[in-house]
């Protein structure tokens, strides 16, 4: 499981853990999952869907941000 924090300047959009999570990257999008290696990617516009334990998957529309991987902890600072 990977532990996932949204955040946008305006409010905290979802915290909880999640299979994996698909990111739109300044390269294209990339997926992130479990003991994925430590990263810091800037985000494009674009949409981050992200799949919670109970097979439920989200999606949220970006506009831009960054994200942060470390030891199955992503961390997603995006404005919507």
């Amino acid at each position: 499981m990977l532990k996932l924090k949204v955040i946008s300047p305006e409010r905290i959009l979802f915290i909880g853990d999640v299979e994996r999570v698909i990111v739109p990257g300044m390269l294209g999008s990339f997926e992130i999952l479990q003991h994925h290696a430590p990263i810091i990617s800037s985000l494009e516009k674009g949409k981050v869907t992200f799949s919670i334990a109970d097979g439920d998957t989200k999606e949220l529309m970006v506009t831009g941000g960054f994200a942060e991987v470390q030891k199955d902890e992503v961390r997603l600072c995006v404005e919507t």
